[in-house]
């Protein structure tokens, strides 16, 4: 497309895709670091879409800087390897950067739990002394001044040096400003304001002997010896309890340590009559407190959240719901806040609700939302291996497989026995190898053994209606307790942690999805139920009260970008509405060719001649949306054996390559394979593996369901996703082809994205997958080349985006994922990138800190690694899509607030009242509802040099959300973040089986298998890399 006037024109993409000819070794060549659901439409499996701008006002006046002339790639001077300033640089800049996040005064040394506990009253502190918050310096429209700047100014921040690993004093960047763009409305949030008396706050830490691991009998022992020495000893009060090693009261105790004694009945045993357990509690001061600190920090007179007042508090919220409630994270289930119902295989989903206390701006605001989760069914173990393994006669013996499948279903279960006067329990530890008519046990006189079918017909006149089944063991492998299962119930409360199944995902959406209106009257409704306000120990005790109606508060709704299609179509530009568009009329901005094709047909369900009537009619609507692709394959469709796909996959390679070098056309390979999937499910992930990993192949995949309904519609959307594969662009924002983009266009401007992935609950040795992604096309930012790279089980942090590594010959030498793009973007685009953005996925509030300064370590020190002093300013973004925080409209009824499904209109975006105090965060709903109740996607700015307004990056962040390749729909997070997560899941498939299934191994071989080294994961070939092949 032109870069003059209104652009529109086709231009050939391909040298943006070719290595730069500017002199400059270190980014063309080296660097080879990592390896590299649906918003809508119909893709490689089916996806569902997503529940689901033009003009920056005067806002962009202020906020853009005149647009300068980028540097050529001659500027830009070589490097054959870094020089020693530069490897010196590189070395010294996690320390420069650790000073420029690290207050002034080191972090206050926390009392560890053996330290000497010397409680003493203390006055109102004094407010703390002012903080120098990071530095920002404006912008050059030079890169190379920035660098510099950048680099003085980190060298002269002052401070203490804190290692990154415990530094504790990060000052986020503080709010610029509110946004002023778009048309103003109000929406309700789940966000209810809270109201503390001023009192004096004390935390006594307990000990319980003997040690007691379960909460609930923690808080049971508690409840004990409030009841029975509040008036005598407790001077009166009503403490809060969090069911481990702290507790919490307004006011002093009349002690600073005391030891109590508290018994206990124990109800579950059935050996004879009840018996007393003695427990011996020590309750010592550890430390006082007030809100002046947390009233500091509201008004913004204090950078850190004094976390300690607020843990207080969220404790004295949750003490009532933790002793009536079965409690999951913060959340909280019970049949009494809600019907349960069956999700199948033994499972059911119990409802219930979220709750956490957030300081906001205006206040401490109660953050409550409904949810529900899976739990097993309160049932005979028999009932529920029946129901989990789909048994018609229960009368058959089990075989090992289906045993395995037990033991992997229940292990860690707790159950009840039904055959005795006392309901004793037991831990399930596994299943018995043997049938229960096999097993035999020695009596207590260590002399007589027994089987287990004769000591239950002879103890208890019970003859075993399954005696072919395996028994459930307790106990340990020394000592194993034998419990036939039908005459164990599973204990009601107990939560399933394992994945869900398709199906029982699908119950479990089905009964809880709830419009907006239904849903904002249920929040009402369990916010009424808890009757906070009127709980003694909430309002009498500690002083809280809670406004009961949800927040109003004052949002905007921007305007969406225009878009731009290839000037060939009827329509060259399109208006979104309400958050969606179609491809009627318009053509690809950009249409990729495919020369060499073919097509793999899978599916035995399939008419004979399906195969190659959808691919006529496929290559039929990618020439019409203005592809260049060659009606005829170029090897036969053909069809194979699913139990044969990788030999199939092999053959179509090798054929393709020997074609080809009959024609003459040696170098080149094939460009697109078209597969239809097997009627089973499974085999997605391996074709993927073989195609990406070791034969080069950029492939299609099509359900065989959709396949056969030949629907222009599925068409329409497959065409979109070939597209980008093949190198094409679907469309682009106008403003970026008329370079008006603040802050992106003016400069070469390179957009990441990145996400961890970690394994599925119960998966204990399989790594955690990391996935970045990064835009090669400035100033059109649609294109992103991503790379994967595995780390450790669980891990966070992304290891991978800088990495040097020791050469006996070459010595160091420097890679990473974050080196590798900045290399690619050069070699597509022949500029050095002048800024970064960086929109970083999938972090918690609480891991803020660390990885901003690992993550924002290696960004700088792969820049510093290409080139001496070259630091272009970053602006780091957080990405969460994990919270509880949900927008309504303030009338349900009005057709201006909300869109089709109920839900507020795309484009909404909040930054006041509900959000940080001081920090620069928002919420922005960028995508129209399909059902359900929309999410929010929640941005949080960790580091911004680039000094971004709010109105500039809330546009920016909302303009992109219309660029999402696999779909006409805006989506509901930034794209670079979409993309990464759709390459981190389709890495997972690259090492699918090769680990050990989670159920059939012992707890110490996953310890161990996390403590070796992660396995790579194999390579992406190059050729793959170079397109959008995750999409």
């Amino acid at each position: 497309m032109s870069r003059r006037g209104g652009g529109g024109g086709r231009r050939s993409d391909s040298r943006r895709d070719q290595t730069s000819q500017a002199p400059s070794p270190s980014f063309n060549r080296g660097g080879e670091g990592g390896r590299g659901g649906e918003e809508g439409g119909a893709g490689e499996e089916g996806e569902v879409g997503e529940e689901g701008g033009r003009g920056y006002g005067a806002a962009a006046a202020g906020g853009s800087r005149p647009a300068s002339e980028p540097h050529s790639p001659a500027a830009f001077p070589p490097l054959a390897s870094p020089s020693p300033s530069a490897s010196t640089s590189t070395a010294s800049l996690s320390q420069k950067f650790d000073q420029s996040l690290t207050l002034q005064s080191p972090a206050p040394v926390r009392r560890q739990p053996s330290d000497p506990v010397r409680p003493q009253p203390q006055p109102h502190p004094q407010p703390p002394p002012p903080v120098q918050a990071q530095p920002t310096p404006p912008v050059p429209t030079q890169p190379q001044a920035s660098s510099s700047s950048q680099a003085s100014s980190s060298s002269q921040a002052t401070g203490v040096e804190v290692p990154p690993s415990t530094s504790k004093a990060i000052t986020f960047p503080r709010r610029p400003g509110y946004g002023t763009v778009g048309r103003k409305c109000t929406v309700r949030a789940n966000h209810f304001q809270v109201q503390v008396d001023d009192r004096e706050f004390c935390h006594y830490d307990v000990t319980i002997t003997p040690e007691v691991m379960s909460k609930a009998l923690n808080r049971e022992i508690i409840k004990q010896l409030v009841d029975l020495y509040k008036v005598s000893h407790l001077g009166k009060r009503s403490p809060a309890y969090d069911g481990s090693k702290s507790l919490y009261t307004a006011g002093p105790l009349p002690f600073t340590s005391k030891e109590f004694v508290v018994k206990l009945v124990k109800t579950d045993d059935g050996a004879g009559p009840r018996r007393e357990r003695e427990f011996k509690v020590a309750i010592k001061l550890a430390s006082k407190g007030d809100l002046y600190q947390l009233q500091q920090f509201l008004c913004g007179r204090q950078l850190s959240a004094p976390q300690e007042t607020i843990q207080i508090l969220d404790v004295v919220l949750r003490a009532s719901p933790s002793e009536n409630y079965t409690v999951v994270g913060r959340s909280f289930f019970s049949t009494q806040l809600g019907r349960k119902g069956e999700l199948g295989d033994g499972l059911e989903y119990w409802r219930g609700y979220y709750q956490s206390l957030r300081p906001t701006q205006m206040g401490l605001s109660f953050n409550i939302d409904v949810s529900a989760r899976s739990f097993y069914e309160s049932i005979l173990v028999t009932d529920f291996v029946a129901k989990h393994l789909k048994l018609r006669d229960v009368s058959r013996p089990l075989s090992d497989q289906d045993r395995i499948k037990v033991k992997k279903a229940l292990k860690g279960v707790k159950v009840q026995l039904t055959h005795r006067e006392f309901a004793k329990r037991y831990k399930i530890a596994g299943v018995s190898s043997q049938p229960t008519n096999q097993l035999m046990f020695t009596l207590d006189d260590q002399a007589t053994r027994v089987s287990v079918v004769q000591y239950f017909r002879q103890k208890y006149n019970i003859v075993l209606k399954y005696p072919s089944w395996p028994s459930l063991q307790a106990g340990s492998d020394s000592k194993p307790i034998y419990l036939p299962m039908e005459v164990c119930k599973i204990v009601e409360g107990q939560r399933y942690t394992r994945k869900l199944n398709d199906r029982q995902v699908t119950a479990l959406l089905r009964a809880t999805c709830q419009r907006p209106s239904e849903r904002e009257g249920n929040i009402q409704e369990m916010v009424r139920k808890n009757n906070f306000s009127t709980d003694r120990v909430v309002r009498d005790e500690f002083g809280i009260r809670i406004n009961e109606e949800l927040t109003l508060v004052d949002a905007r709704v921007l305007p969406p970008p225009m878009l731009k299609y290839h000037d060939s179509g009827r329509e060259a530009k399109v208006d979104p509405r309400v958050g969606q568009w179609n491809m009627i009329d318009k053509k690809m901005v950009n249409g990729g060719t495919v020369q060499f094709w073919t097509c793999l047909n899978f599916s035995f369900r399939v008419q004979q001649d399906l195969p190659s009537g959808f691919c006529r009619e496929l290559v039929n609507m990618c020439v019409s949306k203005g592809m260049v692709f060659n009606p005829n394959p170029l090897l036969p469709i053909q069809s194979a054996h699913p139990n044969q796909i990788e030999k199939a996959l092999v053959d179509v390679h090798k054929q393709s390559m020997a074609k080809l070098a009959s024609m003459g056309q040696n170098g080149k390979q094939l460009q697109l394979l078209i597969i239809i999937l097997p009627d089973v499910t499974g085999s997605y992930g391996k074709i993927k593996r073989i195609c990406e990993t070791e034969l080069g192949i950029v492939s299609q995949c099509c359900q065989p369901s959709q396949a056969s309904k030949l629907n222009k519609q599925y068409f329409e959307n497959v065409a979109l996703k070939i597209n980008v594969k093949v190198g094409g662009r679907n469309t682009v924002l106008f403003d970026a082809i008329q370079r008006r983009i603040p802050l992106v266009s003016d400069l070469p401007t390179i957009i990441f994205g990145a996400d961890v992935t970690h394994p599925q609950p119960g998966e204990d040795s399989s790594p955690s997958i990391a996935a970045v992604v990064a835009s090669m096309d400035w100033p059109e930012v649609t294109k992103y080349r991503g790379l994967v790279s595995a780390q450790h089980h669980r891990e966070e942090i992304i290891q991978d985006l800088y990495k040097t590594t020791a050469d006996p010959h070459k010595g160091v030498t420097h890679g990473g994922m974050i080196r590798e793009l900045l290399i690619a973007f050069r070699r597509s685009t022949g500029y050095k990138p002048s800024r970064i953005i960086f929109y970083r996925d999938g972090v918690s509030e609480g891991q803020f800190s660390q990885v901003l300064l690992h993550e924002m370590d290696s960004i700088r020190k792969a820049c510093a690694s290409l080139e001496e002093g070259y630091l272009p300013p970053v602006t780091f973004v957080v990405v969460q899509k994990r919270h509880h925080t949900r927008f309504f409209p303030s009338d349900h009824r009005s057709r201006d607030l909300t869109d089709r499904s109920g839900n507020i209109l795309p484009g909404t975006v909040v930054d006041t009242k509900i959000c940080h105090p001081t920090e620069f965060d928002f919420y922005l709903n960028s995508h129209a509802g399909i059902q359900g109740t929309s999410r929010p996607t929640h941005y949080h700015v960790l580091y911004d040099e680039n000094k971004f307004t709010a109105d500039i990056l809330q546009i920016l962040t909302n303009n992109l959300c219309y660029t999402y390749a696999r779909c006409t729909r805006s989506v509901s997070i930034v794209p670079p973040a979409y993309y990464a997560h759709l390459a981190a899941f389709r890495a997972r498939y690259y090492i699918e089986g090769d680990t050990s299934d989670s159920g059939s191994g012992s707890g110490d071989r996953s310890t161990r298998e996390r403590n070796v080294e992660v396995r790579c994961l194999p390579a992406v070939k190059e050729n793959v890399k170079d397109v959008m092949f995750y999409c």
